[in-house]
């Protein structure tokens, strides 16, 4: 970027603008759709209800195809500074719907990290998951969360597991059409691994309970899923290294995977702002001292939780592709910059909300008041991994301190 003056500018890192042309062709096709987002979100959030209209309207126009690559059938996006920015401009609209395409964009990213990343086996298999994205239409739901004892692999004849397990908060579980299953292998010999399982929404023994009744994020399905010794072919997974040992080098790929997501509380705290704000304008007069003070803090928040973010984000982007670095050094370079953006977001975004909604008085406790739905909203970014807030104390300080953690 080339200003008036000659000056070689970086790229702004406060999520104003997409920084590749695939991002920019995304944005243009949501504005569109947020329209319709907007205006669906309160009923959908109140009857804890999936917006299945918005989502087969946001496939009809290849958008949870975006972010695969062009060879597959997808758009090309591969810039998560783009992925955020376009879940920040949904959250603005609807948080439930941003957190939902997160997860459909995110598996486009990460598969093809996995494409550069993954040992031959890996790569095989984000390749086939790529091509059921792009040319099949794909939904791929995430699951993380246990409930209950570790969702686990057993053996089950040759090259053939069998899982079983319970996971929670899986976000658009009963439209998903595959599954990508955090789990551990409990082998008959040698030391059990970390796996993450492929599977189809009818594979046997997978059932979705209609059992979602979230505080917050209501209209994002975030059901159960249950696994009864679902077959699982040793080719549907992607192997990690011993239960219980820390990998550095996976970091890299938890970091491309979850940091778009910040991008939802992003939008959630700047509706909020705008919302606030042009309920004081609407007052009109001059309002009041402690009332200025309050906007101008808010929005020194927003600035700090924007900027935080982008700067993140664009490290990010330009390590990813970094196929040459030292895989651990590579994770350990991408991680802290993640989670210092994470904490910064989780605290800000909810600040500001909150001061929203002191701005706005006691309209904004009723249940049906849309700064209500964000305050709830909001609050699901502390729980998303990785880390969660302890966990994250416990690796920066590690970092700073150098300790052995």
């Amino acid at each position: 970027m080339i200003s008036e003056a000659g000056i070689t500018l970086p790229q702004l890192a406060d999520l104003s603008a997409p920084v590749t042309p695939e991002g920019a062709r995304l944005l243009d096709i949501l504005g569109g759709h947020l329209p319709r987002i907007a205006e669906a979100a309160a009923a959908h959030d109140r009857e804890g209800t999936f917006p299945t209209e918005v989502f087969r309207a946001l496939k009809a126009d290849g958008v949870l195809s975006a972010t695969v690559p062009c060879t597959f059938g997808g758009l090309g996006l591969s810039s998560v500074h783009d992925v955020a920015l376009a879940v920040m401009r949904v959250a603005e609209a609807d948080a439930a719907t941003a957190l939902c395409l997160h997860m459909q964009l995110c598996r486009g990213i990460t598969m093809s990290y996995e494409l550069r990343h993954a040992d031959p086996a890996g790569q095989a298999l984000a390749e086939r998951v790529l091509w059921l994205m792009g040319k099949d239409d794909a939904v791929i739901g995430g699951a993380l969360k246990d409930a209950g004892p570790a969702t686990e692999l057993r053996p089950d004849g040759a090259d053939r597991w069998l899982l079983s397990g319970r996971k929670i908060l899986v976000s658009m579980a009963p439209v998903a059409t595959h599954f990508v299953v955090s789990t551990r292998t409990r082998p008959t010999t040698g030391p059990a691994r970390l796996a993450s399982a492929f599977l189809a929404a009818d594979t046997p023994g997978l059932t979705v309970p209609d059992n979602w009744d979230g505080m917050g994020m209501r209209a994002s399905a975030s059901s159960e899923v249950v696994f009864a010794d679902c077959p699982v072919p040793e080719a549907d997974l992607f192997l990690r290294g011993p239960v219980g040992e820390v990998n550095h080098a996976a970091m890299a790929g938890q970091t491309v995977s979850s940091i778009g997501l910040l991008g939802v509380y992003a939008g959630i705290a700047q509706s909020a702002r705008d919302l606030a704000v042009a309920g004081i304008r609407r007052r009109g007069g001059d309002p009041a001292a402690a009332v200025r003070t309050l906007v101008a803090e808010m929005d020194v928040k927003l600035y700090t939780l924007r900027t935080a973010l982008g700067a993140a984000l664009l490290h990010t982007d330009h390590h990813a592709g970094r196929t040459g670095d030292d895989p651990a050094a590579r994770g350990l370079r991408m991680i802290a910059p993640f989670q210092y953006a994470k904490l910064v977001v989780n605290r800000n975004a909810s600040a500001v909300v909150e001061d929203c909604m002191t701005l706005t008085g006691g309209a904004s406790f009723t249940a049906g008041h849309p700064l209500s739905r964000r305050y709830r909203d909001v609050r699901a970014g502390w729980f998303m991994q990785p880390f969660t807030y302890a966990d994250a104390i416990d690796h920066l300080s590690a970092h700073a301190l150098d300790l052995d953690s």
